[in-house]
């Protein structure tokens, strides 16, 4: 049995497939809320507060029936900008994650590939 040593990034898993360890993966892509706040300066004026989002990526690795967890940012944006720019956010994160994909089938990891898709243009997000 392979000694397992704590991996948090996708080329420690693509390193070690690399040496012929056999890894399962499967990906699931998120879109996750989160509010950033803006604290008063020294005038002080209100705090203000400002919806955004993140989307990103969870790979879930199994070696040996070990499930590891790894999750990667791609784009962030802001609630209610221009679909212009929620399209660049989607195609920019789609470019760095099939970056990534091609690293792990470099390394003979197979997975489903996904995508967020332009029907994220609802990213002016509700």
């Amino acid at each position: 049995m392979t000694e397992l040593v704590e991996f948090n990034r996708l080329e420690d898993f693509i390193t070690f497939a690399k040496k012929g360890e056999n890894i399962d993966l499967s990906v699931f892509l998120n879109k996750q809320m989160f509010t950033r706040k803006f604290y008063p300066d020294t005038s002080g004026d209100a705090e203000d507060e400002i919806d955004m989002y993140i989307l990103s990526a969870n790979y879930v690795f199994t070696i040996e029936g070990v499930e590891t967890e790894v999750t990667k940012f791609y784009a962030s944006g802001i609630e209610g900008e221009s679909p212009d720019i929620v399209i660049r956010n989607i195609y920019v994160a789609n470019k760095r994650l099939k970056a990534d994909y091609q690293r792990l089938k470099e390394a003979h990891i197979i997975f489903a590939e996904k995508y967020w898709d332009e029907q994220l243009r609802n990213l002016q997000i509700q």
